[in-house]
């Protein structure tokens, strides 16, 4: 029990190295030429927004994911060590130099030296080693001195060596320096201060210097030795499963607990806190130089290394872990299984064995050849190749004779000592006995391919054939024939092609162009499977499918790769986004994916095979900014404007609101450039743009790192780009506004000009217009006029002729009237004359009569005459005869002389008819005298003078 009580604890220490991760994880190697600097990277650092630095023989190395730039010190000599900071200043110790980079105004990095502000006696300095920076102190190393420096660059104290500073160390914000005269010391309050003077702190070279969790300091020296230090003691560090280090150039603690350590001529160990190992890449195991200067953890979790030549990315973030060339295994990976805590590797050219540690790779003898795949059968390892089937033991693959082309094997359900062979041509028998296998027979009756075979739980037999459709498959009693029955369309499934049969689950399931299917035995027809309906679109191929023994289901489809995780409550947790990053580098041929244990498969690669864990980095990596890299004028040809990996510089100099950048129009042809600092995913970042004021929205997702717009239109644009990580991630870059300014004939004076213009040219032509109106008015007019005027002739002529015949009329009646009056007047004359004559015969009968009787009655007649003449209404037939030829001619007197008599009146009438005095005075029946006398009196009443004459008056009235 004792000596069980001691090996407990080395048992307990060495089980870290049989839990190691298998494989080299990814990595990416930058020779000088492709990132155009020095052969020596001493030191690494990672911005806010991703960019990676790199100190460098040939000055400050600048990575943005995609490209290298470099920019080189004023005197173009080595730069030995750097320090980020987050004012967009990177501090840099170098040969003859210490100061700082920073963006200009178009964001290229210039240079500015402190070394002015050291006393004259200290500014020749060769080597400035290292930078640091604690409690807003920044701490230049030399050989001889330590330059504290605030951050305005003010000198705060100068640190002279007794000897000489060997090497310089920060551990928990504690600055840690070796002086080759007094030992080891720390910087307090801006002075040293002496830790031990130990011999060992004197004389050898130490290489990294880190605080444990318990207070001591764990001190790696050169010469690969650790220490742990405390209170004075210094003792050796060596754990039970330590490897041995030699020529160690630097030793950090990783954010996990872990140490990573740089050798010179050994390449890259990390140990775990215990001191096992983790991982060991070196030459012959993934890296391309054994000599690693520098080591830096990025926010992701990878480690960049510089090497002596060159630089190396390794991406520890990632789950993945390669298994190929440089772990010793050749060829396309097909197959792999775990078999007795090893690992069967089976490729195209040969099959290996991996130790369960991960570290040993055994090559199986007499396996040369197209391995397809592994079957354990009651505790037996069957291989199926291209030569046939083969048994492995003792790292060897025997042959078992009988058929070639062996795809797999499938048990037979209720005989387990019988195993069905899916071969190139149809299906073998092979039966098991006393731990040997036995080739039975070829099954009659069915000569297609049988590369995937699976059996139900009713016992039938299913194959998929690639081209054809799929096959249910029966066997004779005698297992000497198979029948079957061939499924297709028109039996539910959606196509003939690429469909496969797998068992999940307990239940065979059918994978096809469009989607999972299962066999319904009541209608013998296939349907739509309802459990992964909800994981996978209906266009979603799946060419392999694997169920880990709790559950979780790994697949490799023709748009992604991923698992479903299993929750407890039987759902499915789709986890695919992180899957992409191995997409390129899978066997493209024979898809395969095997399960090793519970959450962990290996993926069948071009090159060997991928390695994955669920549970190893499952957390989210921090997202990485998208940034415009840069922005180019492309015409006439291209001009920089701005290098956008410098956000603040951009907001600077264009900002984000307000006009911004403003380009001529002749010059509106604009590019540009933009990245996501991830690294090593050139292939797998994705982004999409979008120019508010062209386009209406983002376009689709592309790897494209450019984006060029031409013959823009004059207006305010917004260039926005998004960037989609392996994670599905989506990062935005600061928006960029620039304004395309309108051309000199679209500008506001030009449109002002053109307004006055427009104004003038209407009234130019309004007046050219309205003059040629007048003058067609006029024409019109004129013609009108004419026209008027001869329609107006013509009615003059009209209503001459009209007048005239009026006049005529009215003359024929005035004609007549004349002659009615003359006629009427005549009639009186007449009767006048003929009754006065009568009555002068009778007054002659009187006088010469003497019977007085007689007298009397001629008396009476004469009487009788002289009343009827009295009531004779002649006149007023003859007043109305006149009045109508006259005009109302005696209406009108009468009202303008009221006091005339009728007899005045009549007279007035005979004037106006121009009768004589005689006629007068007879149709008045007065004499001559009397007409005179009356005329005299009408003279009078009419107030006439004496030389106006009466008659011409009353025709003028």
């Amino acid at each position: 029990m004792k000596k069980l009580l001691q090996v407990i604890p080395f048992l307990i220490l060495a089980l870290p190295s049989f839990a190691q991760e298998f494989g080299i994880p990814f990595s990416k190697y930058y020779s000088s030429k492709e990132y155009n600097g020095g052969i020596q990277n001493f030191s690494i650092g990672q911005d806010q927004n991703g960019l990676i630095y790199v100190a460098n023989n040939f000055g400050l190395l600048e990575y943005d994911g995609t490209t290298w730039e470099r920019h080189p010190l004023p005197n173009s000599t080595k730069i030995r060590d750097l320090l980020i900071e987050n004012n967009k200043r990177i501090y840099i110790a170098g040969q003859g130099q210490l100061g700082y980079f920073r963006p200009n105004h178009i964001g290229r990095m210039e240079f500015i030296s402190w070394i002015t502000q050291l006393p004259l006696k200290y500014q020749n300095v060769e080597e400035v080693w290292k930078i640091f920076k604690i409690h807003e102190r920044l701490i230049f190393c030399t050989i001889k001195n330590l330059f504290i420096f605030d951050q305005n660059g003010a000198l705060v104290n100068i640190i002279e060596s007794i000897g000489e500073f060997e090497s310089f160390h920060l551990s928990n914000n504690q600055l840690y320096f070796q002086d080759s005269e007094k030992g080891l010391l720390k910087l307090e309050k801006n002075e040293a201060v002496l830790l031990s003077d130990k011999a060992k702190l004197k004389t050898e070279l130490l290489s990294g210097i880190l605080e444990t969790t318990s207070g001591e300091l764990q001190v790696f020296t050169e010469k690969g030795e650790i220490y742990l230090f405390s209170s004075q003691n210094l003792n050796s560090w060596s754990p039970l499963n330590l490897p041995k280090l030699s020529k160690v150039n630097k030793a950090i603690r990783l954010r996990n607990g872990n140490i990573a350590v740089g050798t010179q001529y050994d390449g890259l160990y990390v140990l775990k806190e215990n001191g096992s190992l983790e991982l060991h890449m070196n030459q012959e195991k993934g890296l391309q130089n054994n000599t690693v200067i520098s080591i830096f953890e990025d926010k992701s979790g990878n480690l960049w290394l510089g090497h002596n030549n060159g630089i190396t990315l390794l991406e520890l973030s990632l789950p993945f872990r390669l298994l190929g060339p440089e772990k010793g295994i050749l060829g396309t990976g097909y197959a792999a299984k775990l078999f007795q805590e090893d690992i069967y590797l089976g490729t195209n050219i040969e099959t290996g064995k991996m130790s369960g540690s991960g570290e040993k790779i055994t090559k199986i003898s007499n396996s040369e050849g197209q391995a397809y795949s592994f079957g354990q059968i009651e505790g037996n390892l069957l291989m199926g190749h291209n030569e046939g089937a083969f048994l492995i033991k003792n790292d060897r693959a025997d042959p078992i004779p009988g058929v070639k082309g062996v795809w797999g094997f499938l048990p037979l359900k209720d005989r387990p000592n019988l195993i069905l062979a899916g071969t190139y041509k149809g299906l073998v028998l092979f039966e098991e006995k006393n731990g040997n296998y036995f080739f039975v027979r070829k099954l009659k009756g069915f000569e297609e391919s049988c590369r995937l075979i699976q059996q139900d739980e009713l016992g039938n037999i299913w194959m998929s054939h690639g081209y054809k459709g799929i096959y249910k498959l029966s066997l004779s009693d005698d297992l000497t024939e198979v029948n079957y029955k061939f499924y297709g369309n028109k039996e539910g499934l959606p196509t003939n092609l690429l469909n496969s049969v797998w068992k999940i689950g307990g239940r065979v399931v059918f994978t096809t162009e469009y989607g999972i299917y299962i066999y319904n035995p009541s209608t013998d027809r296939f349907e739509k499977d309802a459990v992964f309906s909800p994981y996978f679109d209906n266009e979603f191929l799946i060419t392999s499918l694997v169920e880990d023994p709790i559950g979780n289901i790994f697949y490799i489809g023709n748009k992604e790769v991923g698992v479903l995780e299993k929750q407890s409550d039987g759902t499915f947790q789709k986890n695919h986004q992180i899957f992409n990053k191995i997409i390129p580098l899978l066997n493209d041929d024979l898809q395969n994916v095997s399960l090793l244990r519970s959450n962990e498969v290996l993926f069948a690669a071009n090159e060997g095979f991928i390695w994955y864990k669920l549970d190893i980095n499952k957390i989210m990596p921090p997202t990485y900014p998208a940034f415009i890299k840069a922005v180019y004028l492309t015409k006439p040809g291209d001009s920089l404007l701005a290098l956008g990996k410098h956000i603040e510089m951009m907001e600077q100099k264009f900002g984000t609101e307000g006009k911004g950048l403003e380009l001529p129009f002749n010059q509106a042809d604009i590019r540009f450039e933009f990245t996501n600092s991830i690294p090593n995913n050139e292939n797998t970042t994705q982004f999409r743009f979008w120019l508010e004021g062209l386009e209406s929205e983002y376009g689709e997702w592309t790897n494209k790192r450019d984006k060029a717009y031409t013959n823009l239109r004059e207006g305010k644009y917004t260039f926005h780009v998004q960037s989609k990580d392996i994670y599905g991630q989506i990062a935005e870059a600061i928006p960029f506004n620039f304004t395309v300014l309108p051309p000199w004939y679209r500008t506001s004076l030009a449109w002002f000009i053109y307004l006055i213009a427009s104004v003038l040219f209407i009234l130019l032509a309004y007046k050219k217009v309205d003059k040629q109106y007048q003058k067609k008015t006029q024409a019109l007019t004129a013609r009108q006029k004419k026209e008027l005027e001869e329609k107006s002739k013509d009615l003059r002529n009209s209503q001459q002729e009209l007048e005239k015949l009026k006049t005529e009329k009215l003359e024929v009646e005035i004609e007549n009237k004349n002659k009615e009056l003359a006629s009427a007047t005549m009639h009186l004359l007449n009767k006048n004359g003929f009754i006065d004559q009568t009555k002068s015969q009778l007054s002659l009968i009187i006088k010469k009569s003497k019977n007085q009787e007689v007298k009397n009655e001629l008396q009476k007649v004469i009487h009788s005459i002289d009343k009827n003449i009295a009531e004779d209404d002649d006149w007023k037939q003859f007043e109305i005869h006149f009045d109508q030829v006259h005009g109302d001619f005696m209406h009108r007197f009468k009202r303008a002389y009221p006091n005339l008599s009728p007899q005045e009146i009549k007279l007035t009438a005979y004037l106006r008819m121009n009768l004589s005095t005689k006629e007068i005075a007879f149709l008045m029946n007065i004499s001559p005298r009397g007409v005179e006398i009356s005329r005299y009196r009408l003279r009078k009443k009419l107030q006439l003078e004496r030389s106006d004459n009466l008659q011409e008056f009353i025709l003028k009235f």
